[in-house]
């Protein structure tokens, strides 16, 4: 068996019902039971695995065998943060991911892929940390430091409490 929509995920391909963006939803449709999370994740590149994964984590997709989604995180690059829905540096990659592809990837194409680019490469706390700092003084300029500050408590609950201290 491969990755598969949840209930929660045939809700949001019905029409009218829109709260994901056009990239998760398109992962969705590929989701049909037969191909696995990696073949999925391949059809979107680098992002792949994180939109993966965090279509999993939010209960769209689900995966018999879903003990091997977390290999999915092994960095092309060597760096490994398994991810286990708990605080981790992997729920933290993720949810940059997103917030880049959110602010950043239609208003600054070149800005969002700069991100992205820093973020493939950050494989330590400290350089992922200085990533997620350069991204919230860009967040705070272009849609205002109440943004900021908000995503800034998000990343404080997905950080590692002795990171986030």
């Amino acid at each position: 068996m491969g990755l598969q929509k949840t209930d929660k995920a045939r809700a949001e391909l019905q029409p009218g019902c829109r709260s994901l963006g056009l990239r998760q939803r398109s992962l969705l449709l590929l989701a049909d039971g037969h191909k696995s999370a990696r073949e999925v994740a391949a059809y979107f590149g680098h992002e792949g695995e994180l939109l993966v994964l965090q279509l999993v984590r939010d209960g769209y997709l689900s995966e018999a065998g879903a003990a091997s989604l977390p290999s999915l995180l092994i960095a092309r690059q060597g760096a490994v943060d398994a991810f286990d829905g708990r605080r981790s540096l992997a729920s933290t990659r993720m949810f940059l991911f997103d917030i880049c592809e959110r602010m950043f990837a239609r208003r600054a194409p070149a800005l969002a892929e700069s991100f992205r680019e820093s973020l493939r490469h950050a494989r330590d706390r400290a350089s992922m940390l200085a990533v997620s700092q350069e991204m919230l003084e860009e967040i705070a300029s272009s849609a205002g430091a109440e943004r900021a500050d908000t995503i800034r408590e998000r990343l404080a609950l997905l950080l590692p409490e002795e990171v986030a201290a």
